[in-house]
């Protein structure tokens, strides 16, 4: 496990299992946009969580790409499941700006409940075809400026299904850390916004 400071936080790229955090309070889901089970990320998150993480995600689909919606943890070991909508890689354009806001707007949506600590998939770079390089980049760079403005997370997990992708991200985090503190440059997370951070009329109790 690799862990680096960032502002008041710590940033960790491990390889592992995204439904076995079990220390941290919120874990992402690289949802589908009806927030079903399926594939991937998304099918392994409701397996673990069961079905009552489908019938609490339900009533607030569909969310379009970049959006991000709160739930409980139900079945899985921790309290919330942050649920993204990746960018389709080349279909759902510009691709770049909407995956950084899945990431920034999780980190909001932690930073609103008052969450210390969450794990991130690599959103987008399974069936959805956003090159992993790519991605890195970006998920990387706006969870850094997500955590050098004031925000109640102190723990961001980034957690990857192989050794590669840890080596990647591994390597992304050293070089942007070293980049943000220089005084000559700033390391700034893609710009943009999206209309909604949760469903419609914030429903939920989360």
């Amino acid at each position: 496990m690799t862990q680096l400071p960032v502002g008041s936080a710590i940033v960790e790229c491990v390889q592992g299992d995204i439904t076995n955090q079990r220390d941290l309070e919120a874990v992402v889901n690289a949802a589908n946009a009806e927030l079903r089970p399926g594939g991937g990320v998304a099918g392994a998150i409701h397996r673990a969580a069961g079905p009552g993480l489908y019938a609490e995600c339900r009533p607030l689909a569909p969310i379009r790409p970049g959006e991000a919606v709160i739930t409980g943890g139900h079945g899985l070991p921790n309290r919330f499941v942050i649920h993204c909508l990746g960018p389709v890689y080349g279909v759902d354009v510009p691709s770049d700006l909407l995956l950084a806001h899945c990431y920034r707007n999780a980190m909001r949506l932690a930073a609103k409940r008052a969450i210390r600590s969450i794990a991130f998939p690599a959103i987008s770079t399974g069936v959805f075809g956003y090159p992993m390089d790519a991605a890195a980049q970006v998920a990387v760079r706006t969870v850094i400026a997500e955590l050098n403005d004031p925000s109640s997370v102190r723990l961001v997990r980034f957690v990857l299904f192989d050794g590669a992708a840890r080596k990647l991200y591994e390597a992304l985090l050293i070089a942007s850390i070293a980049e943000a503190r220089s005084p000559t440059t700033r390391v700034d997370a893609l710009s943009g916004r999206t209309d909604r951070l949760v469903g419609p009329g914030g429903r939920g109790p989360y």
